[in-house]
């Protein structure tokens, strides 16, 4: 199986467990990588063929843009359930950091889910 992926996507958003955190948008770094068949696409040099990552940043976009969320959990939740609408995408792994959120280090989860 093959990987389309996008990394190091900055998405601004208002996430977080306090109503400080919620009250002003805040960066998010996204990764999403799906596991798709790509070797169609490989021939033909179509762009239908395949799966676009221009869709993956539209998605993300529109839930870290969206209603605000507790948990960096939660906004890839919905991030990998969006992806796999897509009945090509057999799996999706969405990472999600919070780069700014601690004076030290850079807090995130990563997420793996399949059809």
């Amino acid at each position: 199986m093959d990987r389309i992926f996008i990394e190091k996507l900055v998405l601004a958003g208002k996430h977080g467990v306090s109503d400080s955190e919620r009250a002003r948008a805040q960066e998010f770094h996204i990764d999403i990588s799906a596991e798709t068949g790509t070797k169609t696409a490989g021939k033909t040099d179509d762009i239908s063929d395949t799966v676009n990552y221009k869709d993956f940043v539209e998605i993300a976009r529109q839930v870290v843009e969206g209603t605000s969320v507790h948990l960096v959990e939660t906004l890839a939740q919905k991030i990998a359930e969006r992806i796999l609408e897509d009945s090509r995408i057999k799996t999706v792994s969405v990472t999600v950091r919070k780069p700014h959120v601690l004076p030290s280090g850079i807090p995130g989860v990563t997420i793996v889910r399949s059809r």
